[in-house]
């Protein structure tokens, strides 16, 4: 019977090519769920042939993927997917521009992520073990055909619970990111918080060497996550691996490290977000590299500071000097003053919402 039904359906959806145009003008939209035996999905949308009031049956293929096209004529059009007709997927409408295919990857139902969590995960650059706290978006459980992005956070213990974090706060991270994805501001993303390694925090985050507090072990920390937690996230969770759907954010040195990080891999990490960043650190050597540079590195940067006791003459330091090799404010860089904020977890939390909207925006995943 539902052979039947999805045959009848697929003929009615060439039939409807027939009438507007050929496949090779069509506009199409592929959803990729698995709605189980007996279920459809249907497509409801701003123009016509669609409509918001009453769906169109997509036409399922191998694979569960649900196929609809219409004709480039009508124009970009903002659709959703729904099953049975009944059940609206969660976030933001999608918008499909005219002569476009694209991969819908939905859900349906709350946006709440689910952590786990890897004890004693090893480091062998450092001789170390620590923890891995990794949030995975509320569609990881419920849509197995799909893939995600992947924020590398260093600190991990400061960002999904105050038991853990260093000073009693938390970034809240894990509600953050489910707000904007229930919302429709952020595409899904898996983020894997990074435990720091407690006494050797400075030396681990900082590249060489400050007069006063020394560091010097940022190409070791970049190793362990190039050689060691991207592969291992890589080989057990379903992520995407490219450079355009893999980030660092940090805070501080871990703002700084970040910096350091994802500017000197521009193959690995597309994008970063370094707030509060320590760019005082050695006089500044960072900043004076990035003024010293005479190439644009292709990687987008978010940056901010605080206006209380905050770096912020430093990280308008950096901004300048970003703005000088090219980088331009509202495309691959994001430069923000966070008015009142000082330097801690709660000022970071307050405005998280921020990077993580510049790095993840709602329907930019390339898959």
């Amino acid at each position: 019977m539902f052979e039947s039904v999805t045959r009848r359906a697929g003929l009615l959806a060439a039939m409807l090519l027939l009438v507007m145009g050929t496949a090779a003008e069509a506009t199409t939209v592929r959803v990729h769920y698995d709605v189980g035996y007996g279920n459809r999905i249907t497509i409801r949308g701003s123009k016509t042939p669609l409509s918001w009031t009453t769906g169109t049956n997509a036409t399922w293929t191998t694979g569960n993927v649900w196929t609809l096209s219409w004709a480039n004529s009508v124009g970009d059009v903002e659709v959703k997917p729904l099953v049975n007709d009944t059940s609206w997927s969660t976030g933001a409408n999608y918008r499909i521009k005219a002569g476009a295919t694209v991969d819908i990857y939905p859900f349906f139902g709350a946006a709440s992520g689910q952590m786990q969590y890897v004890s004693n995960f090893s480091s062998p650059q450092f001789g170390n073990v620590r923890t891995l706290r990794i949030y995975l978006p509320p569609s990881y459980s419920l849509n197995p055909l799909k893939r995600y992005p992947v924020l590398y956070a260093h600190d991990g213990q400061n960002l999904f619970s105050a038991s853990t974090a260093t000073y009693g706060v938390e970034w809240r991270m894990d509600e953050t990111a489910n707000s904007l994805i229930g919302s429709g501001a952020m595409d899904e993303v898996i983020i894997v918080g990074i435990d720091n390694g407690g006494a050797n925090r400075i030396y681990e985050y900082t590249p060489c060497c400050d007069s006063q507090y020394g560091g010097g072990g940022a190409d070791k920390y970049e190793r362990f996550i190039l050689d060691t937690v991207k592969p291992y996230i890589d080989q057990n969770f379903r992520t995407l691996t490219t450079k355009a759907n893999t980030a660092l954010i940090g805070s501080s040195l871990g703002g700084l490290v970040s910096f350091y990080i994802g500017r000197r891999n521009p193959t690995a990490f597309g994008k970063l977000a370094a707030l509060s960043s320590s760019f005082w650190w050695n006089n500044q050597a960072l900043t004076q590299q990035v003024e010293a540079a005479t190439t644009k590195v292709a990687v987008n940067f978010y940056i901010d500071a605080g206006t209380s006791s905050d770096g912020l003459t430093e990280t308008t330091r950096m901004r300048d000097a970003l703005v000088a090799d090219g980088y331009v404010q509202g495309q691959d860089l994001y430069y923000y003053v966070a008015q009142g904020a000082g330097h801690n977890e709660s000022s970071w939390a307050a405005r998280l919402n921020i990077p993580l909207t510049y790095l993840f925006p709602w329907q930019s995943t390339v898959y």
